[in-house]
Order: structure tokens, then sequence, then C-alpha cells
């Protein structure tokens, strides 16, 4: 290769290095380190690491019931957040996409849930959803429906749903927004011929909408996929994982195993098993939209 050659290709690196550098220190070395971890039975104090092998991992899918438990809590908040949710800011996203009074009024109160902190938003509703002054039951008994009434973070039947209406409720403002910037981006012209065509909103939104969002809606699952199995905050200000183990989501049970136990070691194991669950998840959301691509 010539020297011009060599220059290009170093400059290339030059460029990637920086990024390069920031991926390794902050994603593969911290991910190193905690596999290290796991394969050894520290407390979080001790200087010394003892080795102990694949121990963590072998108790981890044999005797670990509460952790696998806290997986399809996980699983089921998502499915909702999936359907219910991102059906709720489709519908929205279709609503301010038309030139309606107060659009931008409308698209500004939707983005406001997501912008607030996890914990504010957990203590609001632990206003909402209190079994003895809470605003749910004092609006159950306005209509004439206090039977139904109860604390709904305390009650195991209800504590699930009760809390994953809660993430849905703050986290559908950014699928609302991504849903609305993939319609806009749409022509308008398309529109305008199926209509010359004699085609109503029904066939529009089937015809035209759809596989022009194709990519889009891919986007906003994996993100809701992504982030709604990490859910956190909203479990720890509402219901800490109770009441017994209900509410429990892998992150708060490996924080628990962490910080309670003082199970380092284990609760490490346990955070190599959830990262390369959600690493097959991502990978099947992108081969499946390399997929519906190609058709």
């Amino acid at each position: 290769m010539n020297l011009h050659r060599v220059r290009h290709i170093v400059g290339n690196y030059v460029f990637v290095l920086p990024a390069l550098l920031l991926f390794l220190i902050f994603s593969i070395y911290p991910f190193y380190k905690v596999f290290q971890l796991s394969i050894t039975d520290w407390d979080g104090i001790s200087p010394q690491l003892n080795y102990i092998g694949l121990a963590n991992f072998i108790d981890l899918f044999t005797d670990n019931p509460v952790f696998w438990h806290s997986m399809r809590n996980a699983f089921y908040v998502t499915f909702l957040a999936l359907t219910v949710q991102n059906f709720l800011a489709l519908g929205l996203a279709l609503l301010c996409d038309r030139d309606i009074k107060g659009g931008n009024v409308y698209r500004v109160i939707f983005y406001l849930p997501p912008v607030l902190s996890g914990i504010v938003v957990g203590l609001i509703w632990n206003w909402i959803y209190d079994g003895n002054y809470g605003l749910l039951n004092h609006f159950l008994a306005f209509i004439g429906l206090e039977d139904l009434s109860r604390a709904w973070l305390a009650d195991s039947r209800t504590a699930l749903i009760a809390v994953s209406i809660i993430h849905m409720w703050k986290g559908f403002g950014w699928g609302f927004v991504i849903l609305l910037a993939g319609l806009q981006s749409i022509p308008r012209e398309l529109y305008e011929a199926a209509r010359v065509d004699g085609a109503n909103a029904w066939v529009m939104f089937r015809h035209v909408t759809v596989p022009l969002m194709i990519p889009v809606f891919i986007l906003v699952s994996i993100l809701t996929i992504l982030g709604t199995m990490q859910v956190f905050d909203i479990i720890i200000a509402t219901t800490g994982g109770g009441p017994g183990y209900h509410t429990e989501v892998p992150i708060t049970r490996i924080v628990s195993t962490m910080i309670g136990s003082s199970k380092f070691g284990y609760a490490c194991a346990m955070g190599v098993v959830f990262g390369l669950i959600l690493l097959a998840i991502s990978m099947v959301q992108i081969k499946a939209s390399k997929m519906m691509r190609q058709v």
C-alpha cells in the first residue's frame, strides 16, 4: 500500500478510537469484572476473592425459584407494555398527527410522564393506590363501587398489574414521540393518491401507514422490551418487590441479593445470566427486523 492509503486507514481508526476506548472502559471491562466476581463467593467486603467455579450458576439454575419468578414478572410487565402501552402510544400519535386544534399542547402533555423521575412517579401513584385515603378508592366509592376498594399495592392479586399500569403510564410517551416522528415522515402525497383512488381511512392505514412504519414499530418494540425488562425505580418506590415477591423483577432481586444478603458473587452471576437473556432477546429482535424488511 502507498503512503496515502496507509494515512487514510490510520486516520479512520484514529476517529474510531475514542468511541472504542469508551466502549471498552465502560462496557467490556465492567462485564469482564462482573463475570470474574460471578465465579467467586465474594461478600463485598473481604479483600480476598475465593474462586468457586460455576457453583453460583449451578445454584441459580437449580435452586433459585425467586429469581425465575422475577423473570416471569418482568416478562408479564413487558407483554403489557408491548401491547397496551404501545397501542395507546400509536393511537395518540395518530390523533396528534392530524391537524387538530391545540395539537402542540397535547404533544407536550403526552411527553411529560417519561421525563419525570421514576421515584417521584412512584410516590404519586402510592398516594393514588393507597388503601385508606387513595384517590382510586375514593373514586370507586363515589361511583358506587366501594366493594372493589383495596390496598392495591399490598394485595398480591393486584400488586403486579398496579405496578404495570404505573410503568405504562410513565413509558408510553417515549413510544408516542417516536411513532409521531415516524408518521410525520410519511409523504402526504401517498395519502392524497390513495384518497383519490377511493381508499377510506382504514385502507390507508393498512396499506400506506403500516408498511412504511414497520421500521419504527421494530425500534419502539426493541426499546420497550429492553427498557421494561430493566424496570427498577418504580418497583423500589412503590412495593420494593413485595408483597411476597409478587412484584419482584430481576434488577430488584439482584440488588436485594447483593446488598441485603451480601452475596456479591451470587448477585453478579444473576447479573450475567440476566444480561445474556437480554442479549439473546435483542439478537432475536434484530434478526426478526431484518426478515420483516425483506418481506
